[in-house]
């Protein structure tokens, strides 16, 4: 119940009880204090009985712990078996190394291992097949306008 209590901070506690009820009154107030903790432990486990019984024989193994979010969580990752296989694919792919070598291939940088002509005209400056669209035509008037069509307006 109380395993994050360190035993600096029990000390200070018992100094403030006794500082609080004194020596005197101290033994009746921890013997209180116990008789109403287990009070309230066996009304929730009589409780939790209630329920299990009211729900019926196919949630017999229902733990009122489970409704926690997190340990729902946990229990079913650890239940999954497909999560093994991520684990797998995860594992052999290197994200960092992915992305260097497309940026290596959008700078035009040539990629370890792969030739210039082994990577796709696309990452090269033009589109797969094609001539490069983005560039300006050669020879084309750059004072020349479209023809106007008054229909299109």
């Amino acid at each position: 119940m109380f395993n994050d209590i360190g035993g600096l901070e029990l000390v200070a506690l018992v100094i403030l009880a006794v500082l609080v009820f004194g020596p005197d009154k101290l033994p009746k107030v921890i013997q209180d204090a116990a008789r109403f903790i287990r009070k309230v432990r066996a009304f929730s486990e009589s409780a939790k009985e209630d329920i299990r019984s009211e729900l019926g024989p196919e949630f017999k193994d229902f733990e009122f712990e489970d409704l926690n979010p997190k340990a729902y969580l946990r229990k079913q990752l650890a239940e999954n078996e497909d999560l093994k296989d991520l684990k797998e694919l995860r594992s052999s792919f290197d994200l960092k190394k992915e992305i260097n070598e497309v940026a290596d291939a959008v700078n035009g940088k040539e990629l370890s291992g792969v030739s210039e002509s082994a990577v796709p005209a696309a990452v090269n400056g033009s589109p797969a097949g094609g001539p490069d669209l983005l560039k300006k035509r050669e020879g084309a008037d750059r004072d020349e306008r479209p023809p106007f069509d008054a229909d299109a307006t």
